[in-house]
């Protein structure tokens, strides 16, 4: 099956550039970014904090099931217009498990109206350094990200 979120990271830089067209408006897709409800259930995990302003910030949380957090992650949003554009550090807090220490990174998030009915999401991670960029690479996050953007699909279809 064909992976429909696009990933392009050129050799030497600090960024990764992902692209992904939704059969959704580009209203429904950027609430998939503002909902905490929605975004709970398409990255499924915990949203404990979702403040959706310039300046506001993030934390998401996930569990095993005995209730031991194994993954936690918070930002802030230097910038934040709706169906536009959200700016926002990604930050691992707790990578239980994982040999691999992750910096901070800022994603820059532009949402982009192609038709009445679909829309694209055009994603710019940048990370402290090239290596730690290839660190991410060698992680299964291609795939993670592609089946996080067709759950993402999924659940915002049925808000159609």
């Amino acid at each position: 099956m064909e992976r429909k979120t696009k990933l392009n990271a050129e050799e030497g830089k600090q960024e990764i550039v992902i692209t992904r067209e939704f059969d959704l408006p580009l209203e429904l897709l950027f609430k998939a970014y503002e909902e905490p409800d929605i975004v709970a259930q398409w990255m499924g995990t915990n949203v404990l904090k979702l403040e959706n302003k310039k300046h506001g910030a993030y934390q998401f949380e996930t569990c095993d099931p005995q209730g031991n957090v194994v993954f936690r992650a918070n930002g802030v949003f230097p910038e934040f217009i709706p169906n536009e554009r959200i700016t926002r550090t990604f930050e691992m807090e707790n990578t239980r498990g994982s040999a691999a220490r992750f910096a901070i990174q800022l994603e820059y998030l532009e949402f982009e109206k192609l038709t009445d009915e679909t829309s694209k999401l055009t994603m710019q991670i940048v990370y402290k350094s090239v290596e730690l960029r290839d660190q991410m690479l060698k992680m299964p996050f291609a795939y993670g990200l592609n089946m996080a953007h067709d759950r993402l699909q999924e659940v915002v279809n049925r808000l159609k």
